[in-house]
């Protein structure tokens, strides 16, 4: 009896450090990721207007893959497209792919074939379904390191229960999926990996929930109507890109950094680009601690509060976006720094570059006109922002037909 409970012990003590190695923060320089950003916008553009291919967009992830017509059979090229923050995600890169051939899901003890047995596994797994449907998940998705979700070629749901949680883990990728009307989880046992599984508390309702994360890369998602947020990246996370995704009919959509005493989250650093902020958005798109994100070629096409905030002085880098206000007078503009008096804010790093106002709509910035970190980071422009619609055009999970260019 002592040798069973002393196993378990050191079974659930290296499931709590383990993820503290994964999760060290991987500080990148922020003025060179803006930089490489903008070479790949740049390059892609480049490749458009000389016609090399009939399919380019001048977005350099699209134009990374969606030109492939064997893309079914390429399916883990996608993992070399990322761009920003969270280009090293790799996913389940170089494993087997994993077909989800059954919608249902037990957060205990999950049958193979289910997305949540995919999702616990040890080794990198390429994740991929068998044919289009809706996953109602019981509690939240815990997933394991190394793991793509990959919903091209079909139409997947994730809707109607909690949804996906990256708790101390790395290398995700999630691409192509729907994730909708997530609910609140938890005062319920759930399985993170097929040694453990653990008591979780109630949890928030969001459509994805980072938590002390680093090299997540969430691309080509459509996500509405969740209880919390729609994308939530909090204590510690980081390596983060945020792409190609398309939001709608949601109030507090993305939060990135837990609270104002949180400090950890200085080392957070988020790329958001070429998203589309659809109808029916309130606020945060996204609301910023601490760190450094940068907002590029994204098109905000409607906000009922404002567009992007923070508090606690994050640096934001916003370049070539599109942001069209709403008709009342009193919310035209697009940041909001939030509780915090001027003399503070005053100094924090927030800067508006090639991003196009339209309806009335102005960007408050702040701290050093001539700082360094802009005047890199800025050298190779973005995208000019009348060019964001057709960027922005493909934002949302892609109906791709194999054989066929997506």
């Amino acid at each position: 009896m002592r040798i069973h409970f002393f196993a378990l012990c050191l079974v659930f003590l290296c499931h709590l450090l383990i993820p503290i190695s994964i999760a060290s923060p991987l500080v990148q320089d922020p003025e060179i990721i803006a930089q490489q950003v903008q070479e790949s916008i740049n390059n892609a553009t480049k490749r458009r207007n000389l016609g090399y291919f009939s399919c380019s967009t001048g977005n350099p992830i699209d134009d990374c893959w969606r030109c492939d017509p064997d893309w079914a059979n390429n399916r883990q090229r996608l993992a070399d497209c990322a761009i920003g923050f969270g280009k090293n995600a790799l996913g389940g890169k170089g494993g087997k792919i994993y077909v989800v051939t059954d919608p249902g899901d037990d957060a205990v003890n999950p049958k193979p074939g289910t997305l949540r047995y995919g999702a616990i596994q040890n080794e990198p797994l390429w994740i991929v379904f068998a044919r289009d449907m809706v996953i109602k998940l019981k509690e939240e998705l815990m997933m394991n390191s190394y793991k793509t979700i990959d919903g091209r070629g079909t139409n997947v749901h994730i809707a109607g229960g909690p949804c996906i949680t990256i708790q101390y883990v790395s290398n995700i990728i999630i691409h192509g999926i729907n994730i909708h009307d997530c609910k609140q989880g938890g005062n319920a046992y759930v399985r993170d990996s097929p040694e453990h599984y653990g008591w979780r508390t109630i949890s928030d309702g969001d459509g994805i929930s980072i938590f002390t994360g680093s090299n997540i890369w969430v691309d080509h998602c459509s996500l509405s109507s969740c209880t919390d947020g729609l994308i939530d990246a909090i204590h510690g996370s980081t390596a983060i890109t945020i792409s190609n995704n398309y939001m709608t009919h949601h109030n507090k959509v993305m939060l990135l950094g837990h609270s104002d005493s949180f400090t950890e989250d200085k080392n957070m650093q988020v790329t958001i680009a070429f998203n589309h902020f659809g109808e029916g958005l309130v606020q945060r798109m996204p609301r910023c601690r601490f760190g450094y994100f940068h907002v590029v070629n994204n098109d905000y096409t409607e906000w009922q509060m404002y567009a992007i905030g923070g508090s606690a002085g994050p640096t934001i880098n916003s370049q070539g976006n599109r942001f069209f206000a709403p008709n009342d007078q009193f919310s035209k503009e697009v940041t909001k720094r939030e509780d915090t008096p001027n003399s503070v804010w005053k100094s924090w790093n927030w800067r508006s570059q090639g991003d196009l106002m339209l309806n009335g709509a102005y960007f408050t910035p702040s701290g050093a006109g001539a700082s360094s970190i802009y005047a890199r980071a800025s050298s190779l422009s973005a995208r000019p922002s009348s060019l964001v619609g057709s960027i922005t055009s493909g934002a949302g999970s892609l109906s791709c037909k194999k054989n066929s260019r997506c």
